[in-house]
């Protein structure tokens, strides 16, 4: 699994000009599946993302993390992480999941994490065509891999 982190004091996700998610302070995450990702990469990813110290302290130091400051996380599923852009103009997915692999990982991955922050999180819609807007504070965004752990 890949994501980008963006820490945000706000971000929503809109679908056919109705907002179904929004957010003040937390964590946009954007999520890339592919066939070999694993309950252990959900597992994995959720407690780095909920745990990642990149939100300031009382000093403005990155000390806390999402879960320390009560931030609030939208989750959006993104196939074009996997984009391979090695040959040519037109970027490949093959790496990225087909809905029946990616579906059910992207729901558990949703699941994990509410129950490593303890509250619900809030999600776009697989598949849709959204329009996610966001404030990028920091500005801060991160990329992990799971398979880079």
């Amino acid at each position: 699994m890949k994501v980008i982190l963006q820490r945000v004091s706000s971000a929503s996700v809109t679908i056919s000009e109705k907002i179904v998610a929004q957010i003040d302070n937390g964590l946009l995450v954007l999520v890339g599946i592919e066939d070999s990702d694993s309950q252990e990469d959900i597992h994995w990813l959720s407690q780095k993302i909920v745990n990642l110290r990149i939100f300031g302290d009382e000093n403005g130091v990155m000390n806390l993390s999402v879960k320390d400051s009560q931030g609030e996380i939208i989750v959006v599923s993104q196939f074009t992480l996997h984009a391979n852009t090695k040959k040519g103009n037109r970027p490949s997915y093959i790496k990225a999941s087909k809905p029946e692999i990616a579906i059910p990982l992207y729901e558990n991955f949703v699941q994990q994490m509410e129950l490593e922050l303890g509250k619900k999180i809030q999600t776009g819609k697989f598949g849709a065509d959204m329009k996610v807007a966001l404030v990028n504070d920091g500005p801060v965004s991160i990329i992990i891999d799971s398979k880079n752990k």
